[in-house]
């Protein structure tokens, strides 16, 4: 490239700092970077956004192609309820892109964590029951979007559904974090090859968990009734320790325990795919003795405990998420149709908040130097852990950028 005009480029290249005004607003840190929320110094208008700084790493400042992922999806999808990429800002001097999305107040992590403090506090606030119903339409309305258009997320849980608070799109759910993100219409080879380990382990498929090589959009809607589950009782229905969180083995012995004993042992005559799977023999070899032991087990059982009747159409719905065959998991589609939504009332609102006050604390911002209260901040999990879906990284130069950005995933 010619050098005067890199350098005639650059200086006409409007610069994320000449526009907006974050320094001391940060809020949290993502995947590869710090966030944090803005406004524009010129006044024009008086939204809050979020500043998505992505930094390259090492010595030759190279950044993650699941970065590159992210921002080559958002800038092609729109969707109430995905998040809106508004601008990306390329910054060569210090080799940063910064990336101006949405500005949510709340996430589902912090808006159940709240619940669950009340409970434990003696004073149980549980979620509103109109809210959960709108919450998850919404959720799915945003998944019907994304797999209508071969996406599949792959990294659904409740830190990356935001909400939004005061203002013109109040109680709006937001699905964000996209770097997990693939589509997934003609795939060259199979997904499994490029990304061994996708989906947080508690909100993981259990066909992802025995090593599915051609996994489907099924695996989000695994993930969307872990989530569901999750706003009924106020607890993760999966939860397990995360030990060999960093493997890039997708079979996980605690993690498949953990479904049984809340779903039971899988049934040939109930999933008859499952002796294909490639971690198969692995299953029987460390659970065969056991498989009596989970015949108690079930998900009404489980629900019947938090106070969910197995009657009701919360459950009902429910049950058709949590599947184990993915086969014959419902689809976002249908499940939009289901009665829990169409038939029950209240009806889902599109302010999930349905026009009251929002109890839940706005978020705060942190000091720069607080690093170990990053990922709290940030609306993380303690086994947020998970590896990029991809080791891989590219330098950060602008042909690589642009041709990242552009290229067909």
């Amino acid at each position: 490239m010619d050098i005067n005009f890199k350098e005639s480029l650059a200086r006409r290249r409007e610069k994320v700092e000449d526009l907006f005004e974050y320094e001391g607003m940060k809020i949290g840190r993502g995947t590869y970077g710090h966030v944090y929320k803005a406004r524009r110094k010129d006044g024009s208008d008086n939204k809050d956004y979020a500043l998505k700084l992505i930094e390259g790493t090492g010595y030759s400042q190279s950044f993650s192609l699941s970065a590159c992922r992210e921002v080559a999806l958002l800038r092609e999808l729109r969707h109430p309820n995905v998040i809106h990429l508004h601008r990306v800002f390329l910054s060569h001097v210090d080799r940063k892109v910064w990336l101006l999305v949405d500005y949510a107040e709340h996430d589902l992590w912090h808006i159940i964590k709240y619940h669950r403090a009340t409970r434990a506090s003696k004073k149980p606030h549980p979620t509103p029951t109109n809210m959960v119903k709108s919450l998850l339409y919404q959720i799915l309305d945003g998944i019907h979007y994304l797999h209508a258009n071969w996406v599949l997320h792959r990294d659904l849980k409740p830190a990356n559904i935001l909400v939004m608070g005061e203002g013109s799109e109040r109680g709006r759910v937001k699905i964000a974090d996209m770097g997990f993100a693939r589509l997934f219409n003609s795939p060259l080879k199979p997904l499994a090859t490029l990304d061994p380990v996708v989906v947080t382990f508690w909100y993981r498929a259990p066909e992802l968990l025995l090593g599915a090589m051609h996994y489907t959009k099924a695996i989000d809607i695994w993930a969307i009734g872990c989530i569901f589950a999750e706003l009924l009782t106020s607890e993760p229905i999966f939860h397990c320790r995360q030990e060999d969180v960093e493997s890039n083995t997708p079979y996980h012995r605690e993690q498949l325990d953990r479904i049984f004993t809340v779903m039971g042992f899988p049934q040939e005559k109930d999933w008859k795919g499952i002796k294909m799977l490639p971690e198969y023999n692995t299953l029987i070899s460390q659970f065969g003795n056991q498989k009596h032991s989970y015949s108690n087990y079930s998900l009404a059982w489980y629900m019947e405990k938090h106070k969910v009747k197995s009657d009701s159409a919360a459950f009902r719905l429910l049950q058709k998420f949590l599947t184990m065959d993915p086969t014959k998991r419902i689809t976002s589609k249908d499940a939009l149709q289901d009665d829990y939504f169409i038939k029950e009332h209240p009806r889902p609102s599109a302010d999930v908040f349905n026009g009251e006050p929002i109890p839940y604390p706005k978020r705060e911002c942190i000091a720069d130097e607080d690093n170990k209260d990053d990922k709290n901040d940030a609306g993380k999990e303690k086994n947020d852990q998970a590896k990029e879906p991809s080791g891989k990284r590219v330098k950060l130069s602008t042909n690589n950028v642009h041709q990242a950005l552009h290229q067909r995933l």
